[in-house]
């Protein structure tokens, strides 16, 4: 018989306890999985973005944790998790009951509200959480103005206050200020357990109707030995790539001017991506600014001469203009062989 893990161990000691309390009465036909260590929910003032960052020692904690929606509102659903919080909650707030009244149905009607941690904020800022008295110490939460910081499975009781702290000095956009109090969290000792996966959603303030357009930021790291530090790496991807999307919006609507800014905030964001440069230049050529185009092209094919070999496939596509002097003047932007 093989020797029990840490984990079984664990489990085995928070079985024992729980019956002996009477709250495993209720949780013997369900898995005993703690999921999630520290999280934070929060409204953005400002803009009205609704925004939720988690992190864990736990395989991919952004399947479970984190919940948005745009125009409603965000939850984190943690501790031994129930995603039906996340779900239902954003259902109820969207028929209009505050994330207290959500958050207070969904726990009146849970028998395993002992072992819950969860927090919510709706549309107007109004921020409810719960932390079970049966959650694993160090556990605990702080409100905040428009948000609220909960914890469990800490290694001390200063993990919380830490980064309400953090979220509260910090500067920039909602998803920057989030990670902040990851980390700010990872810096005070974090998960008793050590450290696997995170995740950062964040939905514009007004829903357009499209889901998919309302996720302005949907980053996870399901798994990495310092998945905070990865999550940070990934957040400056997205900046970079959102810079550049932006720059095209811009050029389509004869701005060239913020274009030019935005595709340059994106080069810097992301100085090591090839891609980014390379479809500016396609970009710029194709609304006939060639002398801006071609230096470009040219240091791009420095780097890779294979993005060089992509170019005559693009007129096909409409992405360049359907003309052969042209192309070849792109293509004697790349290094002689």
């Amino acid at each position: 018989m093989r020797p029990m893990t840490r984990f079984a161990w664990i489990v085995f000691g928070i079985t024992t306890a729980l019956w002996a309390t009477g709250v495993g009465t209720v949780l013997a036909q369900s898995p005993l999985r703690p999921v999630t260590t520290y999280s934070i929910v929060a409204r953005d003032a400002a803009t009205g973005e609704l925004g939720v960052a988690v992190q864990s020692h736990w395989f991919q904690v952004g399947r479970v944790v984190p919940w948005a929606e745009a125009g409603v509102g965000a939850v984190a659903t943690q501790s031994f998790v129930e995603a039906s919080y996340g779900a239902r909650g954003l259902e109820l707030m969207k028929k209009g009951l505050s994330a207290q009244e959500a958050l207070d149905r969904q726990v009146a009607e849970d028998e395993q509200r002992d072992v819950r941690q969860v927090a919510m904020v709706d549309a107007k800022g109004r921020v409810a959480v719960w932390t079970g008295p049966s959650c694993i110490a160090a556990a605990g939460h702080l409100v905040g103005d428009g948000f609220s910081v909960q914890a469990n499975l800490m290694d001390k009781e200063s993990v919380w206050p830490a980064m309400k702290k953090a979220f509260e000095n910090a500067d920039g956009d909602l998803a920057g200020r989030l990670l902040a109090a990851m980390e700010a969290a990872q810096a005070e000792g974090g998960d008793i357990r050590g450290k696997q996966s995170a995740a950062i959603l964040v939905v514009s303030g007004e829903p357009t109707g499209k889901s998919w357009l309302d996720r302005t930021v949907d980053l996870r790291v399901a798994d990495h030995p310092e998945p905070l530090v990865e999550m940070r790496r990934l957040l400056d991807l997205h900046r970079a790539y959102d810079s550049m999307n932006r720059g095209d919006e811009a050029m389509a609507e004869g701005d060239v001017a913020a274009a030019s800014k935005l595709y340059a905030a994106a080069a810097k964001a992301a100085p090591h991506i090839e891609e980014l440069p390379f479809w500016q230049a396609v970009t710029l050529f194709s609304v006939g600014k060639e002398a801006e185009a071609l230096p470009i092209f040219k240091q791009v094919f420095e780097k890779n001469q294979d993005w060089a070999r992509l170019v005559p496939r693009l007129p096909a596509s409409g992405l360049l203009p359907d003309d052969a002097e042209k192309i070849e003047k792109i293509l004697a932007q790349a290094p002689k062989k």
